[in-house]
């Protein structure tokens, strides 16, 4: 008898067909898609310890030190949190070799290092009007001199809590990051938001 086989569904997985014609009707203006099943490591440890540099190493990347700001390489980017706390989100499928590589690294220095790929999904907001249908139910300063490329935060939109990160590039837009229990409030908020946007009727 065959295995059984596990067919994965994304939480927004439902909404695919709706984002994706909120994306066509704004005529270019707005990009709105689930980007599901990103890999998603939390990771806590003194930044100032040899963790961190033995978790540079496997990353290859530096853990951020500033307040708010992420770094990219590898297919990776890697969230500034807190002082001691980081999010490191990586491609579909890579989730338990990040968990091993980073558990290796850190070895018996303090720490911790979490798989939360499973806690939240990924919207990504794109697109010449993405800052001012995201100003409507974010209270961060969304300018470009604010919060430019490389900028992220933990914040509320439409009063659900997410992680928001501003891309590597300008059109590339923003990711929100959202607890999968969630992810339809705010696809839903963001669909009825975006019909400020439309331009092409169907």
């Amino acid at each position: 008898m065959a295995a059984d086989t596990v067919t994965r569904r994304s939480p927004l997985a439902h909404l695919a067909g709706r984002l994706a014609r909120a994306t066509r009707q704004s005529g270019g203006a707005l990009r709105l898609a689930e980007l599901p099943y990103l890999a998603q490591i939390n990771v806590r440890l003194d930044p100032k310890g040899p963790a961190a540099e033995a978790v540079r190493l496997a990353l290859g990347l530096p853990l951020p030190t500033e307040p708010g700001t992420c770094v990219r390489g590898g297919g990776r980017t890697v969230l500034w949190l807190g002082p001691d706390e980081w999010l490191v989100v990586g491609p579909d499928g890579t989730a338990g070799d990040l968990e091993a590589r980073l558990r290796a690294a850190i070895g018996d220095e303090p720490g911790a290092v979490t798989d939360v790929s499973a806690q939240r999904t990924t919207l990504l907001v794109s697109g010449p009007a993405a800052r001012d249908l995201l100003a409507h139910g974010c209270s961060l300063d969304l300018h470009p001199r604010a919060f430019g490329p490389g900028r992220c935060a933990q914040s509320t939109l439409a009063r659900a809590q997410v992680v928001l990160v501003a891309r590597d590039q300008p059109r590339s837009g923003f990711w929100v990051l959202v607890r999968s229990s969630f992810a339809d409030y705010l696809a839903e908020w963001l669909l009825d938001a975006a019909t400020e946007h439309v331009t092409v009727p169907e």
